[in-house]
């Protein structure tokens, strides 16, 4: 009599395993094809799509850069043999006697560094500076103005030691 009941059980037990396994490939079937999901794959493929674009965007915008400075710097080239060939004709045509004196223009200086005539440049002074050491300085009451010696009363020694009374 055992023999049945474990055949029993056994067709029992294969039975749940292959309805589990079902359900489970129901289950995985049933999400790849809802709408929730094929939307959810459309979403991706648009954000891959975006993310595509988006790269190639920076590369063209990395390449117009690129080829704007190279033309840059070719303009700035040929202005520079513009400028040197005014000079050179300004040179041999006005011979140093013409209005405006052009300098030819260094291809190897360096833009970091400054000009020899820019070097030794001072600030201006916030004051006038005496022209000898017994001269009043620009803060003195008397500076600038003109007086009489004569017109000024005498003032002893005396009188510059004592302090002005008050009336």
């Amino acid at each position: 009599m055992e023999a049945p009941e474990y055949n029993l059980i056994m067709l029992i037990a294969g039975g749940a395993a292959l309805l589990l396994l079902g359900l489970g490939l129901g289950t995985l079937l049933g999400r790849r094809t809802s709408g929730a999901a094929l939307k959810q794959r459309e979403a991706e493929r648009k954000l891959d799509q975006l993310l595509q674009d988006k790269r190639a965007y920076e590369d063209e915008v990395v390449e117009h850069f690129t080829d704007t400075a190279k033309l840059l710097n070719e303009l700035t080239g040929r202005y520079r043999d513009v400028h040197n060939h005014l000079a050179r004709g300004a040179d041999q045509l006005c011979k140093g006697r013409g209005p405006v004196a052009l300098g030819q223009l260094d291809n190897d200086t360096d833009d970091s560094e400054i000009p020899a005539q820019l070097a030794d440049i001072k600030p201006p002074l916030d004051y006038a500076p005496r022209t000898s050491p017994d001269a009043k300085g620009m803060l003195a009451e008397e500076f600038g103005l003109e007086r009489d010696r004569a017109a000024q009363p005498a003032v002893t020694a005396a009188e510059q030691d004592t302090p002005p009374t008050k009336h």
